[in-house]
């Protein structure tokens, strides 16, 4: 069996449902994770979604920003939502695919939205950048305890961790997303709970992979200064299963595009 799981970090799910219903429509993935829906649960589009075969579907979110959902074509059991840095903040949503996923079934899904951290990268002068150190600091204590079986973590985790996961390494050191403090945080829990980065899995540097171009680049293709802030993991049991990890940059061309694109990644049961 061939499973597929999308994330993508779509910059308010109301703003861009019709993204999303043609990303589902064109590339039908067997689960989407979403990130910043920015969307209170009572105003959350599930009505949309009805007739599409993505009628299973679980979220948490709050009104104007963070937010996360899973859509599935198979049940979501066992929905659960961590709170980290004693912040309700809707930045975590995990399920359990049901028996219909046939060898998928079991497998736990992770959904995580880590903080961007803001523009200064020093955490004494900037709480937003503290508040990320602290996340990343409370996801590593986490990290390998909960993860008993088959899982997959995806999310935006805002955070380029290696040399050519950004455009310039050298310029990027004090910027945040790319700076020490936290391409070792975010490197050193991966490694310690024994998840898989199944892009460099199978694309090992030097060759550059971005899923993320800012809004603020008056001609981002030209351009091409992008980051690599969306990540795809999955637990030791499930690495020789990965088969490919695709980045959908084709639709930072789409109207009113989010500045994140889907990245998906392919497993073979």
């Amino acid at each position: 069996m061939r499973f597929t799981v999308t994330t993508w970090n779509i910059n308010s799910v109301r703003l861009r449902i019709d993204s999303v219903l043609r990303f589902l429509s064109e590339n039908q993935p067997d689960v989407l994770c979403l990130q910043e829906t920015k969307c209170p649960n009572e105003l959350f589009p599930l009505k949309a979604f009805a007739g599409t075969g993505y009628e299973n579907v679980v979220f948490s979110g709050q009104k104007g920003y963070n937010g996360v959902a899973i859509l599935s074509r198979f049940p979501l059991l066992s929905p659960e939502m961590m709170g980290f840095c004693e912040r309700p903040d809707a930045r975590h949503i995990s399920a359990v695919l049901g028996r219909e996923a046939g060898p998928a079934a079991g497998i736990v899904l992770h959904d995580f939205y880590v903080p961007a951290g803001g523009d200064v990268p020093d955490r004494n002068l900037n709480p937003k950048f503290a508040h990320k150190l602290d996340f990343l600091a409370e996801l590593r204590a986490w990290g390998g305890r909960r993860v008993s079986g088959p899982a997959i973590l995806v999310g935006d985790l805002n955070v380029a961790p290696l040399e050519h996961d950004v455009w310039s390494h050298k310029q990027l050191l004090d910027v945040v997303s790319h700076t020490p403090g936290e391409t070792e945080a975010l490197e050193t829990l991966r490694a310690e709970a024994g998840w898989i980065d199944t892009a460099r899995h199978l694309t090992p540097e030097p060759e550059k992979i971005y899923t993320w171009w800012s809004y603020r680049s008056p001609n981002w293709e030209l351009a091409n200064k992008g980051r690599r802030l969306d990540h795809a993991w999955v637990s030791p049991d499930l690495a020789g299963t990965v088969r490919s990890v695709t980045v959908s940059r084709e639709t930072r061309a789409w109207e009113r595009p989010s500045d994140h694109v889907p990245v998906t990644l392919a497993l073979e049961l």
